[in-house]
């Protein structure tokens, strides 16, 4: 996933989007007032559905406020604004200290805890490989690069050869190195804009953020928010599987949606940082459920990366919640966790 200039809606969509049950809303009572707005951001779309409105709170400012939240946020973290904290720290000369902002920091230090965790297969300084492989700033590709420009991108990758000063907020520029926070921002963006509704006392709310979503209280009828997991299949929006997240988040990651095809072979948006190339394997799409979004976003990709036999035991190592789709010669078998299979909706 990445983070595309507001200007550029569409560009770096997520392979794969959660979808919000519409139906909900036909659930509601004729009486429940529920409220919904949302804008471009990170070149995709934000929407927030709220299901209860506290006295003295307008919409209208709600929406300022979060307009200007998250306007900080891709400033902060977008490679696709040639002057962003990001492309300022990426373009800065070797030998040199930065110092970034409490939100880039945020991010930051996750991601580089995900990296530590997982050995390297999530990696925030995997800006070279993306960019090389058409899936960045520089613009899309239809061809595959050569063995060259993959060994000259690789070796600007390595998220060990990062140096940062927590207590002063200082990031060291060894040279070469281009951050990309792009699987794992536009859940923290969630993250930050839940925080600031519930810090206006709204209590049941929806966030959603390119289908990064994450859910507080209930709909306007009592009920639980529903959320629908798409089934990977290129051109069509047909529902997989119902989950009721209650007060968590839900990120999902595929290969299906960002992609080109070279010589009859489709080339994912998924890069692996450790061979320098998209993901190769039968793992369809990647579904996580995580108390913070900033967490199931990074931890989607990153279990993407590992396939489905290394993912599934990384998430059951790590008791992650956890739905893993992959792809069969006559179909699709899912694999999920114990804990994920709490938060499924019951069928007939």
């Amino acid at each position: 996933m990445h983070l595309p200039h507001t200007g550029k809606p569409g560009q770096g969509l997520r392979a794969l989007f959660l979808l919000v049950l519409s139906l909900w809303l036909a659930s509601c009572s004729q009486s429940a007032q529920v409220y919904s707005f949302g804008g471009p951001t990170m070149g995709t779309t934000w929407e927030v559905t709220l299901a209860e409105l506290p006295a003295g709170v307008r919409v209208k400012q709600l929406r300022t406020d979060i307009e200007v939240l998250l306007t900080t946020i891709n400033q902060q973290m977008s490679t696709y604004i040639e002057d962003s904290d990001i492309s300022r720290f990426n373009q800065a000369d070797a030998g040199t200290w930065h110092e970034v902002p409490p939100d880039f920091a945020r991010v930051l230090e996750a991601a580089l805890a995900l990296s530590q965790r997982s050995d390297g297969a999530f990696d925030p300084t995997i800006g070279p490989l993306v960019n090389l492989w058409g899936f960045g700033p520089t613009g899309h590709r239809d061809q595959a690069p050569a063995t060259e420009e993959r060994d000259a991108a690789r070796s600007r990758v390595g998220w060990q050869r990062l140096q940062w000063d927590a207590a002063n907020r200082r990031l060291w520029q060894p040279g070469g190195i281009y951050l990309d926070f792009s699987a794992i921002a536009k859940g923290y963006a969630v993250d930050r804009v839940g925080e600031y509704l519930s810090g206006q006392g709204i209590e049941a709310w929806l966030v959603d953020i390119g289908g990064e979503v994450r859910t507080r209280g209930n709909k306007a009828d009592g009920q639980p928010w529903r959320i629908a997991v798409e089934r990977p299949v290129a051109g069509t929006r047909e529902i997989n599987t119902v989950v009721r997240p209650g007060d968590m988040a839900m990120a999902t990651s595929g290969d299906y949606r960002n992609f080109f095809e070279d010589n009859g072979h489709s080339f994912s948006h998924t890069i692996d940082p450790r061979t320098a190339e998209p993901v190769n394997h039968r793992l369809a799409s990647v579904t996580v459920l995580h108390p913070s979004c900033m967490q199931a976003d990074g931890l989607a990709t990153l279990l993407t990366v590992l396939g489905p036999e290394e993912g599934m035991a990384f998430a059951s190592r790590h008791d992650l919640a956890v739905l893993l789709i992959v792809r069969e010669e006559d179909g699709f078998r899912e694999l999920m966790t114990d804990s994920f299979r709490r938060y499924m909706e019951e069928t007939d």
